[in-house]
């Protein structure tokens, strides 16, 4: 999909679709309250298009609502989509991005390919036209990719439209960001949506080393004999099940002038290219699901795509540790014992919990290799989706000024994550009587604690965060701005957070 900037009128744009926003004036909080609606316009001759549907009361421009005018008076646009922001000053520039994918999903099913979305005045101008761009994007992907009968409705072209008064340098420059990020987003999102037979962990490094390959940024693929070369146990204990060989991807972004001195940035992701929990073996119902277990590892390999696009002045490195997890007559059991590379022994409980496995040398390798602050990404636990359901994703983290340079970017993503704690008081739950410790913790309460508490154990004082993303991974169901199937997430953050060690 195209997209590109147009400094002009929206009331002059000829397009098939007209996107515009709208919000209710009105502040107050009664629900029965008239809603006083206005498009977040100063052309008299939009306002004037829209303002006697406004008036009706059959839309209320809620968040996401969409209304829809054919061949509107004055306007160059065949049609005159008006999306909701909900009350005015509410909205914040990552209901403007969902807004934008709205616009987007909104075209797609009624064979539109090309439309215009006009920057609406409340915003600053750049940051609206990168968060439209990226809503945009991401609204523009469907999983279906299989089905001998799909329709490829993918739009042609999206058309940024801001005022001539503003500043064009800037806008393109906001609108680079925003393509770069969102279609890294995207190719997260194709990596993994492949199913487990198309999406082996041999064909995740080669689908890594492509990218790396385009973009300009070192990578090396290793197999299994890097891997006990680096005596990495913990990595392999989980790999013995499958007749597919393991992959250790190591990428690196190393830009000329960044200081000697600085900090070097790890990204580590968990590449379960399938996981049927091995000996601890899944229910059979949803186990299909369990191809979007790499989406850890498929997010560190988007992020690194738009580190290398937008080039920060940081140098980055990337590990990312892919297997499948399988009850094979040499899989690992209940009981065995695994020496990590770091040394550390390990109780194997549940060898569904191999995630945590596999993390762990992979965050041990990266502080091995230079990293200076690690980010781990992985479908880690259950657990959490339980304890927040599928609004937001986990975070930990064992270094407050890391969380704030996180939480920066968190707030420029629109990702939503919530810090759980890890304190040594639950370090207790993961203690073994014959190892060091023990791969999952001793009752079945705060999981997804207790696996970021073995996580800890391979990052010593390096300062970290960990994100634990399985609640929000996979959609289940489609969204006005988002397909169902995989979200992508922790691609964005991840790259903003990076960012912020580059300032």
């Amino acid at each position: 999909m195209k997209t590109d900037l147009l400094l002009s009128p929206a009331t002059a744009a000829s397009t098939p679709l007209l996107a515009v926003f709208a919000v209710d004036r009105n502040t107050s909080k009664d629900k029965d309250a008239k809603a006083d609606l206005a498009v977040l316009s100063s052309e008299p001759a939009l306002q004037k298009a829209a303002a006697f549907v406004l008036s009706t009361g059959e839309f209320r421009a809620e968040m996401n609502e969409t209304l829809l005018l054919h061949a509107p008076e004055g306007l160059a646009a065949a049609r005159l989509l008006v999306i909701g922001l909900g009350k005015t000053g509410k909205a914040t520039l990552h209901d403007l991005r969902r807004a934008a994918g709205t616009a987007v999903r909104f075209a797609k099913p009624r064979g539109i390919k090309a439309l215009a979305i006009a920057v609406p005045e409340d915003f600053d101008a750049a940051a609206a036209a990168r968060v439209i761009a990226e809503g945009a994007i991401v609204g523009d992907f469907d999983s279906d990719t299989y089905r001998t009968d799909r329709k490829d409705r993918s739009l042609d072209a999206v058309t940024v439209l801001a005022p001539a008064s503003s500043g064009k340098a800037a806008l393109e420059a906001a609108l680079v960001e925003g393509i770069a990020v969102a279609e890294s987003q995207n190719f997260a999102r194709t990596l993994i949506n492949e199913p487990g037979n198309r999406m082996t962990p041999t064909i995740l490094g080669q689908k890594a080393a492509e990218m790396a390959k385009e973009v300009g940024i070192q990578c090396e693929v290793y197999g299994a004999e890097k891997l006990r070369e680096l005596k990495m146990g913990s990595f392999l204990s989980v790999t013995l099940g499958s007749e597919e060989p393991p992959v250790l991807i190591v990428m690196k972004y190393e830009p000329e002038h960044a200081p000697a001195d600085g900090p070097v940035i790890g990204l580590v992701g968990k590449g379960i290219t399938f996981d049927s929990g091995g000996i601890s073996l899944k229910p059979g119902e949803g186990m299909e699901k369990m191809k979007y277990d790499m989406a850890g590892g498929a997010a560190m390999i988007g992020a690194m795509r738009a580190i290398a696009l937008l080039k920060p002045n940081v140098r980055v490195l990337s590990v990312v540790c892919a297997t499948e997890n399988m009850p094979d007559g040499k899989a690992q059991k209940p009981g065995d014992i695994q020496i990590a590379m770091s040394g550390k022994s390990i109780e194997i409980i549940n060898t569904d919990a191999e995630g945590r496995l596999v993390l762990a040398d992979g965050l041990h390798y990266a502080r091995e290799l230079g990293a200076t602050h690690l980010i781990d990404a992985a479908t880690l636990t259950g657990a959490v989706a339980v304890a927040l359901g599928q609004v937001n994703a986990g975070a930990f983290s064992n270094d407050e000024e890391t969380f704030e340079h996180f939480t920066e970017a968190a707030n420029i993503s629109g990702e939503k994550f919530w810090r759980l704690p890890v304190e040594d008081e639950y370090r207790e739950q993961i203690q073994s009587p014959i190892a060091d410790i023990q791969n999952t913790g001793k009752t079945r309460y705060g999981g997804a604690i207790t696996a970021a508490m073995f996580l800890k154990e391979f990052v010593g004082d390096t300062p970290w965060v960990h994100l634990d993303i399985a609640g929000l991974a996979w959609l289940d169901a489609d969204k006005s701005f988002i397909a169902r199937g995989p979200s992508g997430i922790g691609v964005r953050t991840i790259t903003e957070w990076v960012r912020t060690y580059a300032k």
